[in-house]
């Protein structure tokens, strides 16, 4: 029976992968976008997920906007804190399959220097040899909501309608193709 030290090696593909996240705006509308670098590893064996994990990063200056005011201000202590935390990390704990393709993953995830227990809903989608590379490649999706106040993201204002500039739910989105090392 293999362990997970003797499990194979899958990295993350940065060009093939994303991680998008949305929040409630205003009250009336979505502000969605996504991180342009990700980086990360799996120990993954298809046959026996419970022995799976994953350890991956993000930039949080790799947020994708093309506003220079809203970047700095995104980088401010009081949103992303981009400058003291420069990464978003998460390191799998557990892996609990439902059933061959859908797991909850629960795992360690740090962001603005505040680490706090979440769980993702993934799906493997699959894996097939890549043909440009020769390597196995798998496919993973994950979804999650978080609270962003628990993670020390804490700026809002108030609106002349009631209510608050940005919502305090997350919806955070992955699509994750890793290529197996060898």
């Amino acid at each position: 029976m293999a362990t997970e030290a003797t499990l194979p090696t899958w990295t993350i593909d940065p060009v093939h992968s994303s991680v998008e996240f949305s929040l409630e705006l205003m009250g009336i509308s979505i502000f969605r976008t996504n991180f342009r670098q990700l980086e990360g590893t799996l120990r993954f064996d298809p046959a026996n997920p419970a022995r799976s994990s994953v350890e991956a990063s993000v930039p949080v200056a790799s947020i994708d906007v093309t506003n220079e005011r809203l970047m700095s201000r995104l980088m401010d202590d009081d949103l992303l804190g981009g400058a003291k935390h420069p990464t978003t990390n998460f390191r799998s704990t557990r892996v609990e399959p439902a059933d061959p393709t859908h797991w909850k993953i629960a795992g360690d995830l740090t962001i603005h220097g505040t680490t706090r227990p979440v769980s993702l809903d993934a799906t493997f989608l699959g894996q097939t040899k890549s043909p440009f590379t020769g390597k196995m490649t798998a496919a993973f999706r994950a979804e999650t909501t978080l609270t962003r106040g628990e993670f020390g993201v804490t700026w809002n204002a108030p609106l002349e309608t009631a209510g608050t500039y940005l919502g305090e739910r997350v919806h955070i989105s992955l699509l994750i193709v890793a290529a197996r090392q060898e």
